[in-house]
């Protein structure tokens, strides 16, 4: 049962110790790859609620955090709270995406699935950043304009938003390689009596069937 837990672990320690406040530059971040991830090796509802659940705890400590830290902050306004809620729209599709992954996949495969969900978790994000406008910007006007502005060049007095892309895609694929090679480490650590757990026993023989050798005469 070592492997079966540790994998998961693993994962959860590396999400959560990667959201302390300014450990990595903006937008790099271990969520697109946990998300992912936990949609191909997680089956069942475990790769639904251990994500998200494990998001949303962070989250909300993470709001706690900057509350005090930074009370001219609305981080519990409406709009903040809705443009919050499309992550987790962007991390579902991530985890659905997950789904349509098979565990024995290549690296390469799964690499390519990783980079995939970023570009996605990236146009979902920026879009509801662009439509709810949590923090007022004027240049986020609902012209398709603004939305292209939202995609590209972000707000003014805050890198580019094709900078925040960067990062997204390389930290989507870096963690998305190292949560599958965790993966084959894991794997390899499973018992003999893990690995054939839940695998059927032969079925005897029907005694009443006759063999090809019972019927010669």
């Amino acid at each position: 049962m070592k492997g079966k837990y540790l994998l998961p672990a693993m994962f959860v320690a590396l999400f959560a110790f990667s959201r302390i406040p300014n450990l990595m530059p903006q937008n790099f971040s271990v969520a697109y790859a946990f998300a992912f991830c936990a949609g191909v090796y997680f089956r069942g509802a475990l790769g639904w609620w251990l994500p998200l659940g494990v998001m949303l705890a962070t989250d909300l400590g993470l709001n706690c955090y900057y509350q005090h830290a930074h009370p001219d902050y609305e981080v519990w306004s409406g709009a903040n709270l809705a443009n919050l809620l499309f992550n987790y729209t962007a991390y579902a599709v991530l985890i659905f995406l997950g789904r349509r992954f098979q565990p024995q996949a290549s690296l390469v495969g799964l690499l390519g699935g990783g980079l995939l969900g970023a570009i996605l978790f990236y146009f979902i994000t920026n879009t509801a950043s662009w439509l709810f406008n949590p923090f007022n910007n004027p240049e986020y006007t609902k012209t398709l304009t603004g939305w292209f502005i939202a995609l590209t060049r972000g707000t003014g007095g805050y890198p580019s938003t094709w900078e925040f892309f960067r990062n997204t895609l390389l930290s989507g694929g870096l963690f998305t390689v190292l949560f599958a090679a965790a993966q084959k480490l894991t794997a390899g650590a499973e018992s003999p009596a893990d690995k054939t757990a839940g695998a059927s026993a032969p079925e005897a023989k029907d005694e009443t069937e006759a063999g090809p050798e019972e019927v010669k005469a």
